[in-house]
């Protein structure tokens, strides 16, 4: 599936969107006819130690799902926003 990765208020690097891509990718054993999709990565300047959102959309035929999570690192808010789009998907099916 093809992504496309946004950084916003720091520069991502490529373990990082390595990490996210292959997370993303396994969406598809789920649901085949995913169209593509967008990352965004930010970091928000909070005092708290969950500062870190990442929000991904997801394009598939009709429709567009989406998932915003926030965590302390940008490895965890991945898992979650996966497992929600995971759920997401597997109701639009």
């Amino acid at each position: 599936m093809k992504l496309q990765m946004q950084s916003v208020h720091f520069d991502a690097d490529i373990k990082l969107t390595d990490f996210i891509q292959k997370r993303a990718d396994k969406l598809e054993t789920f649901f085949d006819r995913i169209i593509d999709g967008e990352v965004i990565m930010r970091v928000e300047p909070d005092d708290h130690r969950a500062n870190k959102t990442i929000e991904i959309k997801l394009n598939i035929p009709g429709e567009q799902l989406f998932a915003e999570k926030r965590a302390g690192s940008f490895e965890a808010a991945t898992d979650e926003a996966v497992e929600a789009l995971r759920r997401q998907l597997k109701k639009y099916k």
